[in-house]
């Protein structure tokens, strides 16, 4: 009976984001251990859903969750949590006595102190467990990789997809690596391969562009002897040695999983130029979203993105909005701002307060808004992902406030959060057919579940923490070359 072991550490750390983030932040989003904690994603299109169902179809298998933890991308990670989960898992596989260890990890985790914490990690479980026990892993495509990555692990696959519906479908094929070397297969060889560039992941989506086209061909390579050719377009915002896209593969000759993997990396680097983006200020992208045909219209606020490690927090769209004082149905998503929660509550469903939104963490991306609005509407703030992502995973906001200002209602939440799901938006009694403009700190994982929703989809440049202008921001570990 194959026992392994279990432990997932999902976190996207964005460098220049002006807060670190707490142990706090992953307590309310994922820290859990044990059956019951597996369980809780029994049937859910995410990596422990896909363990769980792995398991039940082999029920000869015994699976320890050691602790999985997960938290919106943010500001690095505070140092003492890293200490409290790596000494819970090492602990751990210390103490026991494994046939395997597969692990959920994003990639793109930096602390406070160490800017390839995934790396870092990966040295120090191997050493615990040994060489002889095979280790797999699943990555987001947004991963900074190390080279050496490669090499600590018996195989890994990454997310084929952008927006990311496929978690899942990343860690079942991990899992079938870790089954194959326990089952007594050789251990399959590695290779990382990168270019020294970071680039812009607007135009990474896997339906459309450069990036897809990367994506097809690995998918074109990936049969007997590869075991799995996986592409990484790299998180822009993590100052990593090793921060820019990357080509993963695994194999079982050597040379064909270093060749592979290098033809690939040039495949991305042979495509940079398609890479690049420039967007409107959001005067302008609003004008373009209002013109847009009948229906709903997004506008997005990338530089802001939670999912990009945005604080949910900046001001310069809201204030154009409340600027052009709207005629139209509107909504803005969202400022993460329990202050502004507690003050709604306390006044009750109709009252009217005058609130200072945005600028509530730091005044570096603008001044505050001030502005006249009233209380619409209160929550709980939990509700389950309708999906394509994340389908079926519980999400809990904390307390919830909706504010009008004239035609506009502006969402406030007491967690980070990003409103990249339709039950966001019923949660808060937003009827998306009823509305003409969605105003909304996103990027490309808003559109799975909203592309078909809306007749445009605009992007606007403002300031934020995952800012266009990377040559712009203070870089320790990435030479300025690699931003051009």
């Amino acid at each position: 009976m194959p026992h392994i072991a279990v432990a997932r550490l999902w976190f996207e750390g964005n460098s220049f984001t002006p807060v670190p983030t707490p142990r706090s932040a992953f307590e309310s989003r994922e820290w859990g251990s044990g059956e019951g904690h597996l369980a809780r994603y029994g049937g859910t299109a995410t990596e422990l859903g896909a363990l769980h169902a792995f398991l039940a179809a082999r029920p000869d298998w015994r699976a320890t969750i050691l602790p999985c933890i997960a938290a919106q991308p943010g500001g690095p990670m505070a140092d003492e949590a890293m200490r409290a989960w790596r000494g819970e898992v090492e602990a751990a596989l210390k103490a026991g006595r494994f046939d395997g260890v597969y692990l959920s990890l994003h990639g793109a985790c930096v602390t406070e102190s160490d800017p390839e914490a995934d790396a870092t990690t990966l040295h120090r479980l191997r050493a615990i467990i040994g060489p002889e026990v095979p280790m797999t892993a699943s990555f987001d495509f947004h991963a900074n990789m190390a080279p050496e990555i490669a090499g600590l692990l018996d195989g890994a696959s990454a997310y084929r997809t952008y927006p990311h519906v496929d978690m899942d479908a990343a860690a079942m094929r991990a899992l079938a690596q870790l089954e194959r070397r326990i089952g007594g297969a050789p251990r399959a060889h590695g290779h990382i391969a990168k270019r020294p560039m970071v680039l812009h992941s607007f135009h990474m989506r896997h339906e459309q562009g450069p990036m897809a086209e990367v994506w097809a061909e690995a998918a074109a390579a990936e049969r007997a002897p590869v075991l799995d050719a996986s592409i990484f377009g790299g998180f822009a915002w993590g100052d990593s040695p090793h921060a820019g896209p990357s080509a993963m593969v695994y194999a079982e000759d050597a040379g064909m999983a270093r060749d592979l993997a290098e033809r690939l990396a040039g495949a991305i680097a042979a495509r940079r130029a398609r890479f690049a983006v420039s967007l409107p200020d959001p005067a302008t992208a609003l004008r373009q979203a209002l013109a847009a045909p009948p229906g709903l219209v997004a506008l997005l606020d990338p530089a802001d993105n939670p999912l990009s490690g945005g604080i949910a927090d900046t001001p310069e769209l809201l204030r154009t909005l409340l600027a052009a004082r709207l005629d139209v149905p509107a909504v803005f998503a969202f400022l993460h701002d329990p202050d502004s929660v507690a003050a709604a509550q306390e006044a009750g469903i109709g009252a009217t307060l005058t609130r200072h939104l945005g600028a509530r963490i730091t005044e570096a991306f603008g001044p505050p808004v001030i502005a006249e609005v009233v209380v619409e509407r209160l929550t709980e703030g939990r509700f389950v992902n309708e999906g394509p992502m994340e389908r079926g995973a519980p999400v809990d906001l904390g307390p919830t406030c909706v504010l009008r200002a004239g035609s506009l209602r502006v969402i406030c939440t007491s967690r980070k959060e990003s409103a990249v799901d339709p039950a966001f938006f019923a949660l808060h009694g937003v009827d998306l057919g009823r509305t003409r403009l969605l105003a909304n700190k996103g990027k490309n994982h808003f559109r799975a579940a909203f592309r078909e929703r809306c007749s445009a989809i605009v992007e606007c440049d403002a300031p934020g923490p995952a800012a266009l202008d990377l040559a712009g921001l203070p870089w320790r570990h990435v030479p300025m070359e690699w931003l051009g």
